[in-house]
């Protein structure tokens, strides 16, 4: 058996009232979800335990059945991981957004379009600056960065920045959570400061401006935490002999390195609306020759939900189920509107179990993450289909499984 789970972070949504009182799901047009929601079973998981902060290293991680209590450090040690860097068993490693301040408020939290590129060089020049034995900064991708403070304490609070987009910066910044964390808390002050003095006079940023663009004027650390220990999938399930990622995000990346799994690059994948979908369809095929078990996450209803935009959200909804899974399905053997529509998915004469579902909702009113349970689908060769006519957060709560918790969700969907 081949198995895969296909992630769109963020497509969760609330009802709206301009989608004539309907969610993003039950709104967009979105054939072959509705399709496998038709022929398989459906549910709501609960992503996001008690206690913990609808972030997407805590959903998708939950999605994989790890638990919490146990694994759970922070967003910067998968950052770490995702791009080769070894911790020691001391080093505090943040995720460090570039962000863009405008006045009092923190306008964007990923400064509309940052290219890598761009961001390696502002990366370089706050090392040249703010670097010492003890702080180093690494480039990750787009706005989304590695802060690494050895002998730091992770008992500060941080507010991750897309929970406040629009509000006052200044009510947000670092403070420690006891007395020992409090040299780390007045140390990331400090480099935030200085940040913004640096990064306001650097010329990326004044042509930035010149030219309409929002600035990355400002580092932003949080999500901060020590290198987690965790059982690989291969290990939980033996049967899973290897297993695969796909993904443009760097924290999805790091959970699949900690979790055994190969890390499948594709060209063109942006973690935005403009992804390369039809890319990531093609390398699941190609990594399904290999690996037994692949999941592929796409970002780009997630950031359109930051950014409040509904129609964005709408599309990027669609294009997920037509240009990635549409071509999926039809090169497993089934293809909406023909004679497979019911027809067994196959890969090289191997059946194929398949799974969709978000991380957690993103809703383009509220404009960052809640912790509702989000639907989700599985169709395996033995499903005996529900009562679902679509994929939708309606239908998975009226679905066959229920609620599922913990790893009741990845149990039921890898069992052998």
């Amino acid at each position: 058996m081949k198995y895969i789970i296909i992630l769109g972070d963020g497509m969760a949504d609330w009802k709206i009232e301009s989608l004539a009182n309907r969610t993003v799901l039950e709104a967009a047009h979105t054939p072959n979800m509705d399709l496998l929601a038709r022929r398989g079973a459906m549910g709501l998981l609960q992503t996001v335990p008690e206690g913990f902060h609808p972030g997407s290293e805590v959903a998708n991680s939950s999605i994989l059945g790890y638990d919490q209590k146990v694994v759970f450090q922070g967003r910067g040690p998968l950052e770490a991981a995702s791009i080769g860097i070894d911790l020691d068993p001391t080093d505090l490693a943040m995720r460090c957004n570039f962000v863009s301040l405008q006045g009092d408020l923190l306008k964007n939290h990923s400064c509309g379009r940052l290219e890598t590129a761009d961001a390696d060089i502002l990366i370089r020049y706050l090392n040249e600056h703010l670097s010492s034995e003890s702080v180093r900064f690494y480039t990750g991708t787009q706005y989304r960065h590695l802060l690494v403070i050895k002998g730091g304490s992770s008992r500060i609070a941080c507010t991750p920045p897309h929970d406040i987009p629009l509000k006052p910066w200044a009510e947000y910044l670092p403070q420690a959570l006891e007395t020992a964390a409090e040299p780390t808390a007045r140390l990331l002050c400090d480099l935030m400061r200085a940040s913004r003095h640096l990064l306001a006079a650097h010329p990326l940023n004044k042509m930035r401006v010149s030219n309409g663009q929002d600035p990355a004027n400002s580092i932003w650390p949080w999500g901060g935490g020590f290198r987690p220990a965790m059982q690989t999938i291969p290990q939980r399930f033996p049967h899973i002999r290897r297993g695969a990622v796909i993904t443009a995000v760097d924290l999805i990346r790091g959970i699949g390195r900690y979790a055994g799994l190969d890390v499948i690059h594709v060209p063109g994948a942006t973690g935005l609306w403009d992804t390369n979908y039809e890319g990531k369809a093609q390398a699941a095929l190609e990594a399904l020759r290999e690996h037994d078990f692949v999941y592929v996450h796409v970002e780009a209803s997630d950031e359109a939900g930051h950014d409040g935009d509904l129609a964005q959200k709408l599309q990027t909804v669609e294009n997920l189920d037509q240009r990635l899974i549409a071509p999926l399905l039809k090169a497993l053997g089934c293809e909406v509107g023909t004679d497979t529509e019911n027809a067994p998915l196959t890969f090289d004469g191997e059946p194929v179990a398949i799974a969709v579902l978000p991380d957690h909702p993103t809703p383009v009113a509220y404009r960052t993450h809640t912790a509702e349970p989000v639907p989700f689908l599985i169709l395996r060769p033995e499903t005996v289909p529900d009562a679902a006519s679509h994929y939708s957060e309606a239908e998975g709560a009226k679905g066959r499984y229920g609620t599922l918790q913990g790893d009741e969700f990845i149990r039921l969907f890898l069992e052998k």
